[in-house]
Formats: structure tokens, sequence, C-alpha cells
């Protein structure tokens, strides 16, 4: 709850006027508990969990021949009762889980110093925040998912989320009740580390959720923005990851590819793309002296083609 009563007040203790989003922020906020404002997290997953995946799932029932050069494992597709039964797991694991742990989640939260007071911060900070909050949770993310394969937390915990072997949107958060527990804390580390306002806890909770559901979206599409991202992994990086399976010991990286490149798990990718590469270019010289063009099926690009390492 903000310590103003008015916006006349607000003004005279940050020394200036309110810009129009502190202003809405103000009369949104005025008489909301901070307790109440963090809550608002879980309408945010509802909603992101249930609506992001659509995207590609109408992209796949509406414009599936225009897009079938982009799916990373082409044979594999799932019915929309496949489809449905994932959303109703990941649902059931939200009231379950996700929901509870973000009701009781929040002293500490207020312990970090989320703060919900003017002023707001400046477009630099939210980005220079996320950036940190995004760099610091993709390391503690990735020796947590690397313990996670090991022969015990990969039996108890971490086969669940494997079940999808090419993975779908709605299959981002499919996962066993104690992985999604553990995997919370490096989404916490972060703001621990650098904190800031309620608005920037937000938009970094709804940013790793989109994220990894295109991660798992089982599509490698030209135009998202995300592939303007130094050191971005994507779907195809992690879509590798889910097909080698239980087996793997690749690819670890929930967002960037850096851990993985210092501490050398991605070897088996970067060989199956370096062969790759090669293959598509003696295609292409093959095509040239013959006068014609040599394709590949997609299969021929996917990690299907090629043994995992």
């Amino acid at each position: 709850m903000l310590p103003f009563k008015s916006i006349q007040e607000a003004e005279i203790a940050i020394g200036r006027s309110l810009t129009t989003v502190e202003t809405i922020w103000f009369n949104y906020s005025v008489n909301k508990s901070d307790y109440y404002l963090y809550c608002h997290n879980i309408l945010f997953l509802f909603l992101i969990f249930s609506c992001v995946p659509l995207y590609y799932l109408f992209l796949e029932l509406f414009f599936k021949k225009s897009i079938q050069s982009y799916k990373i494992q082409p044979k594999v597709s799932l019915s929309l009762s496949d489809v449905f039964r994932c959303y109703k797991s990941v649902m059931r694991m939200f009231i379950l889980v996700v929901g509870p742990l973000q009701l009781v989640s929040y002293p500490s939260v207020k312990m970090i110093g989320i703060r919900t007071s003017l002023p707001l911060p400046s477009l630099w900070e939210i980005l220079l925040q996320l950036g940190t909050y995004f760099i610091v949770e993709d390391y503690f993310n990735y020796w947590i998912h690397r313990f996670l394969h090991c022969k015990w937390g990969y039996e108890k915990i971490h086969k669940v989320h494997h079940e999808y072997t090419a993975p779908i949107g709605y299959a981002a958060p499919y996962a066993h009740w104690l992985e999604i527990l553990i995997l919370g804390i490096p989404s916490f580390m972060g703001p621990a580390i650098a904190p800031g306002h309620m608005i920037t806890f937000w938009l970094w909770i709804a940013l790793r959720q989109i994220e990894a559901i295109e991660t798992h979206s089982g599509y490698d599409l030209p135009w998202t923005v995300t592939k303007y991202i130094p050191f971005y992994g994507g779907p195809d990086y992690h879509d590798y990851h889910h097909y080698v399976g239980g087996q793997s010991q690749s690819n670890f990286a929930s967002v960037f590819t850096y851990c993985d490149y210092i501490y050398g798990t991605d070897k088996g990718y970067r060989y199956q793309k370096k062969v790759l590469q090669q293959l598509k270019g003696a295609s292409n010289a093959n095509g040239e002296q013959n006068g014609g063009s040599a394709t590949f099926a997609k299969d021929d690009l996917s990690p299907r083609s090629s043994k995992a390492l």
C-alpha cells in the first residue's frame, strides 16, 4: 500500500510531478496492500500458461503447411486431446502447487526488498534488472538442471518433464511438483541480488515463463525477436535436450548458451550442427554440379537425424 493519500502528497514527497504511468499506478495501487499486489502473479501465470501456447497451437491448426518447415521434429504430432490432457495436468499442478506457492512466498519477497512505492523505475533500470535476473537464473538453473539429470534426480523427479521428447508449449511447466519447487529458487536469486519494483518483478516472472513456452514450442520460427538476443538458446537448442531425453548430458541451460559452452555440455549439439551444415553444403554443391537443386527432408535437420552424444 502506498504511503500517500493523494497525488499531491506523492508529488511533494518525490519532488516532482508524477508521470502518466505513475499516476495510473497510484490510482490503481493506493488502496491495495503489497500482498494483494504480489498475488497478481497468480493471475498473470494462469493467463500465460493458458494463452501463450495457443499462439503455437493456432499456427499448427490453421497454418500447418506454411510452418511445417520450421517444425523441429516434424514426424511427431499430438492430437488436440493430447494437448488438452497436457494442459489439464499443468492446471492441476498450478492449483495444487504453483498458486499456493505464490500465496505463501510473499514474506521472502518482502524480505529481499521488492517495493511498490513511487517513483516508478526508469526503463533503463527495468531493463538492467531484467537482464541481471535472466543471467543469474540461467546460471543457477543450469546446475540444478544438471543435477536433475543424475540417476537419482532423473528417475525420482525430472523424468516427468521429459515425457515429452518432442515438447510443446503447454509442456513447458509440465513437471514433478518437487521440480517446480526446486526451480523456483533460481527465479528468486536475481531479485534477491538486485531487488527492484513490483512491476519489474511481474515482468520478470511473466517473461521467464513466456521464454520457457517458446523454447518448448517445437517450432524454430524465423520471425521471433529472441533470435536477436546474443547467446540465446531458443527452441532448437532446447529441443535437442528433450529429444535425447534421460541420457542427455547436453544443453542444460534454460535461456542462454554460455554455461553449456564454458562447461563443455553442448558438444553433442555443436557436433550435430556441424555435421548437418556439412551435409547441407555437400547437398548444395551436388545440386550445382548437376544443374539442379538437392534438398533434404526436414527430418535430416532435426535431432532425430543424428546420434546423440
